[in-house]
């Protein structure tokens, strides 16, 4: 019988209970160790989660554990999971994975050079309707693909940018683009696959922040796809959405943070005959999307010595779109996927020109 994986989260914020439900939820992984800078969180995590309580990551390192999850402010992802790497210790890390795509080439070199797996949670990916949808779009069940919107619309008032790491390209890397609206870009990536080129803008609508509340975007993606792409985080009805219009049907996924068949639905063009539309039928059997579906493939993939499945795979791929809508904003026109790749100073910040059009500018 396989020994179950040792599992340690470093932060101990929100975001970290969803990764321990996930291990419980696995009876092949173990929750034994937490750490946070605020001793007093760590330790009711702790007590809640049954597990060790230590002061850093160096002492939650040498706990024994074989994967890390950081769950920390991002601006300290990239340093975390580099140390955990280099102490032989798989990384599973929150979105967004570093302030910086050259953050990200050095995890994943760490990854390479250390012979561990560096998996970034995007979530979205996951469940059996985003599954379900993708391979009838890979099989062409659909027919073509052609035209797609992707919408995050979030509400975040001004307390929430006033948290001191919050709102600055130093410490966060970038706005809610970066940090939320790359979630969705991330599956609408998954569904379509490479991206070409994106003309976008960045937008100060509504807060009093160093970077973005909104942008806009226009993606063209290799196989023809033409994508809008709108992030906000003044929009106070919220609503997390991606609609792709094929040559036989349209499909639509409206949800907020999480989505299940419920929210999905696939809308048939008129004369399509009902056998087909028949066979797009959702399966029966129903997975949430979520950390759940996420981490036990991860620590099955570990634990069995193969890659990571497409859930977890391609960390940078919904990064460089972020990076190429803040490149564009930068150089006022549309620019290539190539360019991203090549260009230092996009991959070392994605600071970019921001239009403030609060007052007018």
């Amino acid at each position: 019988m396989a020994t179950a994986l040792r599992a340690g989260i470093l932060g101990t914020g929100a975001i970290a209970a969803h990764h321990a439900e996930a291990l419980a939820a696995d009876p092949l992984a173990e929750l034994v160790a937490v750490a946070d800078v605020r001793r007093e969180s760590a330790e009711a995590f702790g007590q809640t989660w049954h597990a060790a309580v230590h002061d850093d990551l160096p002492s939650l390192l040498a706990a024994g554990i074989d994967v890390l999850h950081v769950c920390t402010p991002p601006g300290v992802h990239a340093e975390q999971a580099i140390a955990a790497l280099d102490a032989g210790v798989h990384v599973v890390v929150e979105k967004p994975p570093a302030r910086s795509l050259e953050q990200l080439d050095d995890m994943v070199a760490a990854a390479k050079r250390n012979d561990r797996e560096l998996a970034i949670v995007f979530q979205q990916r996951t469940g059996t309707a985003a599954a379900h949808v993708r391979r009838l779009l890979d099989e062409g069940a659909l027919g073509r693909p052609l035209l797609a919107l992707c919408h995050t619309l979030w509400f975040r008032d001004q307390g929430y940018f006033d948290v001191p790491w919050r709102g600055s390209w130093e410490t966060e890397g970038g706005g809610p683009t970066l940090g939320h609206g790359i979630h969705q870009l991330d599956l609408l990536a998954w569904l379509l696959g490479d991206a070409e080129e994106v003309s976008g803008r960045l937008w100060r609508l509504g807060r009093e922040t160093g970077t973005e509340d909104s942008s806009t975007a226009v993606i063209t993606f290799a196989n023809g796809v033409v994508a809008s792409v709108v992030t906000s985080a003044v929009a106070p009805r919220e609503t997390s959405s991606i609609r792709i219009d094929t040559e036989f049907a349209t499909v639509t996924v409206d949800h907020l943070y999480g989505h299940g068949h419920d929210n999905w639905r696939i809308t048939a063009a008129p004369g399509v005959p009902d056998e087909v539309v028949e066979g797009w039928r959702f399966p029966e059997h129903e997975e949430r999307s979520g950390h759940v579906p996420l981490l036990r493939e991860v620590y099955a993939a570990i634990r069995e010595g193969r890659p990571l499945p497409s859930t977890a795979s391609d960390p940078a791929r919904s990064f460089e779109l972020v990076a190429a809508i803040s490149l564009s904003a930068a150089r006022g026109r549309p620019v290539a996927l190539e360019e991203v790749r090549r260009d230092s100073g996009i991959r070392a910040s994605l600071e970019a020109p921001v239009i403030d059009r609060r007052t007018g500018r």
